[in-house]
């Protein structure tokens, strides 16, 4: 669809400008706020319903609609959708310095959540609350990354906490089930074992071998990728808790 060019200036209000500089030129689209995200993570899918207004500008404060043949210079065409749609994949969101630091203060309160869900005091086994954490992230020096989701920062954060803090910090432990075959379980137990923080139950029966444990979350993968390779089947790795702090204690879910 051919771009459309009124000769009249449009205000927009709760806008969200992407641009794209192309072949030497400056091009800009008009979007509603959060819907640009929505966008690139493949929640919004109807272009109509990320831009307020259905063209392509050189300037969206001074209404200067881009021409022609500046567009098919940049974008080999003049069709609407797609030059959008390069624009909202590679252009760059425009934010002012209120909305910028509205934005990074809302992550930052996020990571610390996420971090505070997913931390213990290694000393009580209790999860922090999410003020002392965010004092902490102060105190290490931690820096929000513009662009990037909280949840893609989290394990950064916690690195820089245990190493650059004094709070002393650690990930929750995951409590979780194995089972196997006796006859496994004499090849394999030791190896188990030895990827578990703490014992909380083993029982040998004259079929099976099961135990609980806590593990770091790390070891899930390890745990799994042995189970499936040495027992073929026959062994069974769940989880219990995917936190366990000494206030959780229970609440069972099979990986």
């Amino acid at each position: 669809m051919p771009i459309q060019q009124p000769s009249n200036q449009i205000k927009l209000t709760n806008v969200s400008i992407v641009r794209l500089k192309k072949g030497g030129k400056r091009f800009e689209i008009a979007c509603y706020k959060n819907k640009v995200q929505e966008w690139r993570n493949g929640v919004e899918t109807n272009i109509d319903d990320v831009l307020q207004i259905a063209n392509v500008f050189m300037n969206v404060s001074k209404g200067e609609v881009a021409k022609s043949q500046d567009l098919q210079k940049a974008f080999s065409t003049v069709d609407r959708d797609t030059i959008v749609k390069e624009i909202l994949k590679k252009g760059e969101v425009q934010v002012g310095d209120k909305e910028r630091e509205h934005d990074l203060t809302s992550i930052r309160r996020e990571i610390a959540t996420l971090v505070a869900e997913k931390c213990v005091d290694p000393s009580t086994q209790r999860p922090y609350p999410v003020g002392i954490i965010e004092k902490a992230m102060a105190e290490a020096g931690f820096s929000v990354r513009p662009g990037k989701n909280a949840k893609s920062q989290v394990s950064e954060c916690i690195k820089l906490l245990q190493t650059e803090s004094k709070l002393p910090i650690q990930r929750a432990r995951m409590r979780v089930r194995i089972a196997m075959p006796t006859g496994d379980a004499d090849r394999l137990r030791a190896r188990v074992i030895e990827s578990a923080e703490s014992v909380e139950r083993e029982e040998t029966g004259s079929d099976e071998w099961e135990t609980v444990l806590l593990i770091d979350p790390g070891q899930f993968r390890v745990l799994n990728e042995l189970l499936q390779k040495e027992c073929k089947g026959r062994g069974r790795l769940e989880t219990l808790t995917f936190t366990a702090t000494a206030a959780n204690t229970s609440s069972a879910a099979t990986a």
